[in-house]
């Protein structure tokens, strides 16, 4: 499943516990990323589904599920 694998590597970038992660998560708010926190998912999501964001798209994705959305999608 997507999301598990998301929260996966989350929780090892943000260092958190997996557990605490849901799809409602903020990824600023609730996470503490900052711009280039948000960069370096990006860059480990395309990595890891190989996949491409682009510049319109990042700016739409703020939560857990707004990224596991685009992943599916």
């Amino acid at each position: 499943m997507v999301f598990e694998k998301v929260k996966i590597l989350l929780a090892e970038q943000f260092s958190v516990n997996p557990e605490s992660i849901t799809l409602d998560s903020d990824l600023v708010k609730d996470l503490g990323a900052d711009s280039l926190d948000l960069v370096q998912l990006l860059i480990t999501m395309e990595k890891e589904f190989g996949m491409v964001f682009d510049d319109d798209e990042i700016q739409n994705i703020a939560t857990v599920e707004d990224v596991v959305n685009f992943i599916e999608g």
